[in-house]
């Protein structure tokens, strides 16, 4: 085995181990509730929640910005501010496909080539207001709005639907955002 191949199998392990280290804070995902028109799905969306992820650490102000490539496959470009919703941005660009051509509900994302992850919309407004994200283990959550400041109701609702999902809000982490005042 050469050592590129070496190295590439240990980054990959590490990945593994990485991962299979997060709680799970929903042992039974759900699939799908409903079909996703990607066309709807693209523009700016503002995270209001999520688990935690070490690629996240310390990010406020989310956002995740879709729009379609010339290839039909989705640009992804996730933004944050580093430590305070005032701090440094720091962003990455990615590339999602659909996964499942049925429904357009479950795409497979990468931000580094060849390694995708799953990105699974869960639950959406029929007027694309709101999105619930996770993926098969149940390690992995988000809560998306079109707005960065819901209003209480909207965000009570959004809590209900996640635990309605079978997700541990305890385990989830508001972001913070700009007050628009």
């Amino acid at each position: 085995m050469g050592k590129g191949a070496l190295i590439g199998m240990m980054l990959v392990l590490t990945g593994c181990a990485a991962f299979s280290s997060r709680p799970v804070g929903n042992p039974h995902v759900p699939e799908p509730a409903k079909p996703v028109d990607l066309n709807r799905y693209l523009g700016r969306w503002y995270e209001l929640y999520r688990y935690e992820a070490p690629f996240q650490k310390d990010c406020e102000a989310v956002t995740a910005d879709y729009s379609l490539n010339p290839d039909g496959s989705v640009r992804v470009l996730n933004s944050c501010r580093q430590d305070s919703v005032d701090g440094p941005t720091k962003s990455a660009t990615g590339k999602a496909k659909v996964a499942d051509t049925a429904t357009n509900a479950k795409l497979r994302v990468t931000f580094f080539w060849p390694f995708y992850g799953d990105y699974w919309v869960l639950d959406h407004d029929g007027d694309y207001q709101w999105s619930i994200v996770g993926e098969p283990t149940g390690r992995y959550l988000w809560v998306l709005s079109r707005n960065p400041q819901p209003s209480n109701e909207e965000r009570t609702m959004l809590q209900q639907r996640v635990i309605a999902l079978g997700y541990d809000w305890t385990l989830v982490r508001p972001t913070k955002h700009r007050s628009e005042n």
